[in-house]
């Protein structure tokens, strides 16, 4: 969070489990962290090879498939994320290399296998 303020960036919102941030400057745009438990940070971030540079510090990029994973417990959580999030996850699941089968499991471990069936028509 500090490396955020020292950045310049506003927190716009901050829970347990996700914060957002934004800079004045429209090119350093906004940030969103999503905060993982022990378990998930160790699946997670060895499959990073993507990364994002703030500050002169490395942030890792999770795949797409692990981003859409993050946005399907948002929307099981909080049904009222459902089409924003909805949305998000089309967008992920059209990125050249993006194994849409690993997401079909996502959505069917969350007991939400019918609103992939209904994205599914849209990709």
């Amino acid at each position: 969070m500090a490396l955020f303020l020292d950045l310049g960036y506003e927190t716009l919102y901050l829970s347990a489990g996700y914060s957002s941030h934004q800079h004045a400057d429209p090119q350093w745009g906004g940030v969103d962290v999503i905060y993982v438990d022990e378990a998930t940070a160790e699946r997670l971030f060895p499959t990073c090879t993507k990364q994002l540079l703030l500050g002169g510090r490395r942030a890792p990029v999770p795949r797409a498939e692990h981003l859409a994973a993050m946005k399907i417990q948002a929307m099981r959580n909080d049904p009222s994320r459902l089409l924003q999030d909805l949305a998000d996850v089309q967008y992920l699941s059209r990125l050249p290399g993006t194994d849409r089968e690993e997401i079909r499991g996502y959505f069917e471990a969350a007991g939400l296998a019918e609103w992939y069936e209904k994205l599914e028509t849209t990709l």
